[in-house]
C-alpha cells in the first residue's frame, strides 16, 4: 500500500486532497470484520493515515478523499467505496461522542465528589483542630487542606484538558463522513 498526502496550491484553496493508493480494494478494509463492505470497518493504518491526514489540514478546508486502485475490482466499485467510508467515519463520529458524553458525566460525578470532599477537609481543618498553634496542627491542617485540593484534580483535568482532544477528533470524524470520495483506476508501479 502506498500513500500520500497532497496540498493544492494555494490558488486552490476550495478543496484539500487526501490520496491513497492501493493494490486492490481489500486493503481497504480491515480484514477480520466478516461485515458486508459498506458497513465493514477499514484497516487501522488506512482509518489512522486518512483521519491524520486530515488534521494536518485547517478545519475550514474542504477535503477530498482520492483512492487510487492498481487492481480495478470486476464492478464498478466508486459508490460501494463512497457509502462505505461515510458509513464507517459516521459510526466513529457516533462513538466519539459517546465517549465525550461519558467523559462529561464523569468530570461532573468527579466534581461533586471532589468538592464534597474539599468541603470536608476544609470543615474538618477549621472546626476538629481549630486554631491550634503547634507544629502537629499546622501540619494536619495543611494535609487536610492539600488532601482536599487534590481531590480536585480529576474534574479539573478533565474540564480544562481532556474534553478538546475528543471534540477536536469528532469534528474531524464528522468532516469525513461528509467528504467526497473519487475512486480511479492507477497503472501498476
Amino acid at each position: 500500500m502506498h500513500s500520500f498526502a497532497s496540498d493544492t496550491p494555494a490558488s486552490e484553496r476550495h478543496s484539500r486532497k487526501i490520496e491513497l493508493q492501493l493494490h486492490d480494494l481489500i486493503q481497504l478494509f480491515n480484514s477480520i470484520d466478516p461485515s458486508p463492505f459498506e458497513n465493514k470497518d477499514l484497516n487501522p493504518d488506512v482509518e489512522e493515515f486518512i483521519v491524520s491526514s486530515a488534521q494536518e489540514y485547517s478545519p475550514n478546508d474542504k477535503l477530498v478523499l482520492r483512492i487510487l486502485l492498481e487492481e480495478w475490482p470486476t464492478s464498478e466499485p466508486t459508490e460501494l467505496i463512497k457509502n462505505a467510508i461515510h458509513n464507517y467515519f459516521q459510526y466513529r463520529a457516533r462513538l466519539n461522542h459517546l465517549r465525550f458524553r461519558r467523559l462529561m458525566k464523569e468530570g461532573r460525578v468527579s466534581l461533586v465528589i471532589g468538592l464534597l470532599f474539599l468541603a470536608t477537609c476544609l470543615l474538618c481543618s477549621r472546626f476538629l483542630l481549630g486554631s491550634g498553634q503547634g507544629t502537629w496542627a499546622t501540619i494536619a491542617r495543611e494535609s487536610l487542606s492539600i488532601a482536599g485540593w487534590v481531590a480536585m484534580w480529576r474534574p479539573i483535568e478533565i474540564y480544562f484538558y481532556d474534553w478538546w482532544p475528543l471534540r477536536r477528533r469528532g469534528r474531524t470524524y464528522e468532516k469525513l463522513s461528509r467528504m467526497p470520495v473519487e475512486v480511479s483506476h492507477a497503472p501498476k508501479k
